[in-house]
């Protein structure tokens, strides 16, 4: 049996019922299929907080941490008084990508035992223009080494 596929039981109860549950849309010779608006979609974050000076052991392990814990972090750059977290965001759109940035820092300052910093800096850019920027040369090159870094 394929995956995905359900196997027909007495008088196919279950393939019918599979096929009542997934909604079906046609297009008409010569239209275009586009995909619907609220689909989650890549973002590109880029957040910057800085504060008072920490020792540079703590704030690696916290980040490191941080990365742990939350394995979508991409690459980290740290000083004793300021860092860089970049990453991928799925999210429907580019305010709910930010919200869940903006909280970040905050609501992981205590599991990750991260320095009490504050914002100070925010982007969140889709994936196409990640890409764009990246190919002109004037864009943030791709996280590589991926991981935790000094500056």
């Amino acid at each position: 049996m394929r995956p995905g596929v359900a196997s027909r039981g007495a008088g196919g109860a279950s393939s019918r019922a599979a096929r009542e549950e997934r909604a079906l849309t046609s297009v008409a010779a010569g239209d275009r299929y586009e995909e619907p608006k609220d689909l989650p979609r890549l973002w590109h974050v880029t957040l910057s907080v800085s504060g008072r000076e920490a020792p540079l052991k703590e704030v690696r392990r916290a980040l490191e941490q941080l990365a742990h814990d939350h394995p979508f972090l991409l690459t980290s750059r740290y000083a004793n008084d300021h860092a860089e977290i970049r990453y991928w965001e799925e999210a429907r759109d580019l305010h709910d990508a930010a919200a869940v940035a903006l909280r970040l820092w905050g609501e992981h300052r205590q599991s990750a035992g991260l320095p009490p910093w504050e914002i100070v800096g925010l982007e969140v850019i889709d994936r196409e223009t990640y890409h764009l920027r990246v190919a002109e040369g004037y864009g943030p090159p791709p996280a590589t080494p991926v991981g935790v870094h000094p500056y």
